[in-house]
């Protein structure tokens, strides 16, 4: 019911001036969110957020810190025991360092690309009503999506840096866009929107932040 009401919450489009610029003039901060576990130890965590200057992404601020992870591991509610402490990591940097807040935040996992069309990066958008963009590694297999030979035959085809095509599941609804990042990785992103930004834009933005197949606030 809680991840339900959240969703309500959810904006598909952009919202932001420099978002509906080319070359996303007036964007100056990007951030970037990751939680990493001990191997072996599902309960504690290191949650990291880094704040980049953009377009140079250099590091202008970095929070990272050992936490306790409590909620269990639910398929399809891992946000449930995520999003709390990238909150209070949001929080925190805007008490401390306010003049260094992002303007949109690249969450290492899932935005429309879930079960219920709310993964990590919807839930950490509507919580921090921050512009938030979804960046995986692997394909969620939801919504008749499947790593079946015609998907990899897709991503084979993607030949160049900023080369995307659509992910749309059964129901006909488009969930993401599979990017080709980096010229020198054949392996490629899986980016979805989570809120307050369009699947056009995250996909420009993504690649822009580039500098290997990870954009640069998520490997940093």
């Amino acid at each position: 019911r809680e991840q339900a009401r959240l969703k309500a919450g959810v904006v598909e489009e952009d919202t932001e001036e420099w978002q509906k610029d080319p070359h996303f003039a007036g964007l100056q901060r990007v951030g970037g969110v990751d939680l990493s576990y001990i191997k072996g130890d599902e309960s504690r965590a290191c949650a990291s957020l880094v704040v980049l200057s953009y377009p140079a992404l250099e590091v202008l601020y970095q929070d990272c810190r050992m936490v306790a992870v409590t909620a269990p591991y639910v398929a399809g509610f891992l946000a449930f025991r995520e999003v709390p402490v990238l909150v209070e990591a949001v929080q925190r940097l805007r008490q401390e360092e306010p003049q260094l807040q992002p303007q949109v935040l690249l969450v290492d996992g899932n935005g429309l690309l879930h079960p219920r069309g709310f993964g990590t990066a919807c839930h950490l958008g509507v919580l921090t009503d921050l512009p938030c963009i979804g960046v995986a590694k692997n394909l969620l297999q939801v919504d008749g999506l499947v790593r079946d030979e015609l998907h990899r035959e897709q991503v084979r085809s993607l030949q160049r840096s900023g080369e995307a095509f659509p992910l749309t599941g059964t129901s006909g609804k488009v969930l993401g866009m599979v990017l080709r990042s980096h010229n020198n990785s054949s392996k490629p992103l899986y980016v979805s929107v989570g809120h307050r930004v369009s699947l056009g834009t995250a996909v420009r933005l993504v690649r822009a932040c580039c500098r290997f197949r990870i954009p640069e606030p998520i490997r940093q």
